[in-house]
């Protein structure tokens, strides 16, 4: 009958997970045989003969489960809003600010569920401006006090496939457009009508066009992309809202 050996298996890991090193486990083997049931690191093992055979290898010790978890939509969301906050729609937002604003709106998007956005019913409503780097809407180059210091406004009915962008105190402009899918979460943007003072028609110029992509929407928040590399962020406020024709 085959003698039966008790063998100390040591774990030793690379200096920077050694704070992760468990106890040492003791199995119990036969000496024809080598069973390895945990691995991490430098794995050292007695053999029945009593020598000690070392083994490198890459399998975590440590099981799936007590991996950190990735963050939710929920959290990602309260995350960049509070980042938002302080930078007056963008126009107070430095290079580092952009940066980790754009980061955590790639978190975002990362984990969008709505891969149809212009099919889906979140998009119909009136939608409020909370942050961009369009300069030409935050108009950083004008003095602060001539700058649009209201809110700003886009309202989309999804079914006409119609926009209308809203500015608030102390201009009151308006610009209404229609939009031509490219996909089912990009629009080519035409814009035919602007309203200056809010009341005075004129009709857009050839060059009023622009595409926008849809990266993330839910029945607060949506995030879009423009075509010369703008981000815009927005929330709902009014989802009964409707674009006239």
């Amino acid at each position: 009958m085959a003698t039966m050996a008790t063998c100390a298996i040591s774990i030793s890991t690379l200096p920077r997970n050694r704070q992760r090193v468990p106890s040492p486990i003791f199995v119990r083997t036969k000496q024809s045989q080598r069973r390895f049931l945990l691995n991490t690191g430098n794995l050292e093992v007695c053999n029945g003969e009593g020598s000690v055979e070392k083994w490198r290898v890459g399998v975590s010790f440590f099981p799936s489960f007590l991996k950190k978890k990735g963050k939710s939509s929920e959290e990602i969301k309260a995350e960049l809003l509070q980042a938002i906050e302080p930078l007056d729609r963008g126009a107070e937002a430095t290079p580092e600010d952009k940066e980790r604003i754009d980061q955590i709106a790639s978190e975002l998007e990362a984990v969008n569920t709505i891969k149809e956005p212009l099919k889906s019913d979140l998009l119909n409503g009136k939608w409020e401006l909370i942050y961009t780097t369009s300069r030409s809407i935050l108009a950083t180059e004008r003095p602060k006090f001539l700058r649009p210091n209201g809110k700003i406004y886009q309202a989309i009915n999804a079914d006409t496939l119609r926009a209308q962008n809203m500015e608030t105190w102390p201009y009151f402009n308006q610009v209404t457009a229609n939009l031509v899918p490219l996909s089912s979460a990009r629009v080519a943007v035409r814009f035919d009508t602007f309203k200056i003072l809010g009341f005075i028609p004129i009709k857009a110029p050839g060059r009023g066009k622009g595409e926008l992509e849809i990266t993330y929407l839910d029945e607060k928040i949506r995030v879009s992309r423009g075509d010369k590399g703008n981000l815009f962020i927005l929330k709902m406020v009014d989802p009964t809202y409707r674009v006239s024709l």
